[in-house]
């Protein structure tokens, strides 16, 4: 396995931006205290301590909703392993179709409660190289005007943004044809530029996972999608590897281009890569996987700025062993992460 593919798929899709910026308005997110603690009517989901997890909890995500109605159907302890999920702040995926008021919304909804949105952006033209999650934008141009909306609803709010899973790392390992390569270079590259551009928004630019290759084959390539400017890279997208592989393959990459620190996504790494069946799709909803450490920023290393979960756990890999399309939420995938995992 080398890249990540079926790395994720768009929130955006399932609501207009519209009604879901009307939600974050109503939903219990406090404007009035850093706590950011009141609860929305349905799961009764609160926002985690600022001072270790600074990132937003959507009381109205997909998990969140799973969660009320397990307790509306009277099943409580499933409602139990969810909220295991549902409680934790995770990626938000900005879909193609509205980027500036999705981006508006969720970051609206995250200053409202005293915290940062994370955001991920997955739109690079060819994207997943024909996989699971193929497609992205058509074309250079529209890639542009994509990440210019995305950073007009962000504004001056705070954000975190993941840039592109997988899209250098496949510039590398052969999987994106060579006559694509300049111009993915080049929008990586004016995508970091325009969102450090912002006033509160942090870059990350992905940079694979541990199980892929050697950092010696990617270090320049990241250097020429603009890491100089970001504000670090991450690691682990949408994978399983352990949290101390991460860390050490973070640090070997670290080291060869200036010291820059970065985040390990560790939604679904509780128990590690899955080792069994074909190797080239054992990355693709495994079984036997469980939730990882919780978001933080409190990390206890220097260089790895925070744990997140930019992989939306529930939601699909892609169709295979008997998952629905990529980014679909899969509840019994979902129930599965959380009762492997610790309370």
């Amino acid at each position: 396995m080398y890249g990540n593919r079926g790395v994720g798929a768009f929130a955006g899709r399932r609501a207009s931006a519209v009604v879901l910026g009307a939600a974050l308005l109503i939903t219990g997110c406090s404007s009035s205290d850093d706590k950011g603690d009141e609860p929305d009517a349905g799961a009764g989901i609160t926002q985690q301590p600022k001072e270790s997890d600074p990132f937003w909890v959507n009381p109205d995500g997909t998990a969140a909703r799973q969660v009320a109605q397990l307790v509306e159907d009277g099943r409580k302890s499933e409602a139990d392993q969810i909220r295991k999920i549902a409680q934790q702040p995770v990626g938000e995926w900005i879909s193609p179709e509205n980027p500036e008021e999705q981006a508006r919304g969720f970051t609206e909804g995250a200053d409202k409660a005293g915290r940062t949105a994370l955001l991920v952006l997955y739109n690079i033209p060819h994207r997943d190289c024909g996989q699971y999650s193929q497609g992205g934008a058509a074309d250079g141009n529209a890639y542009r005007a994509f990440v210019d909306g995305v950073a007009k609803g962000i504004g001056d709010r705070p954000a975190t943004v993941i840039l592109e899973p997988d899209a250098v790392l496949h510039l590398v390992d052969g999987c994106t044809p060579g006559e694509f390569h300049e111009e993915r270079y080049d929008l990586l590259k004016g995508a970091v530029a325009k969102l450090k551009g912002l006033k509160n928004t942090k870059v990350y630019l992905d940079a694979g996972n541990a199980g892929w290759g050697n950092p010696d084959q990617i270090h320049e390539p990241l250097k020429r999608a603009g890491i100089d400017q970001a504000d670090g890279f991450s690691v682990n997208v949408s994978n399983f590897y352990s949290t101390e592989d991460s860390i050490a393959y973070g640090k070997q990459l670290s080291a060869k281009i200036g010291g820059k620190p970065f985040v390990i996504d560790t939604s679904r790494n509780g128990n590690g890569p899955y080792t069994e069946g074909a190797a080239d799709e054992r990355w693709c909803n495994p079984p036997g996987r469980a939730l990882g450490e919780t978001p933080t920023t409190k990390t206890s290393d220097p260089l790895v700025d925070a744990y997140l979960w930019v992989k939306r756990p529930g939601e699909s890999d892609g169709e295979c062993k008997g998952g629905p399309k990529a980014g679909e939420w899969w509840p019994e995938y979902a129930l599965k992460l959380a009762e492997g995992s610790t309370p």
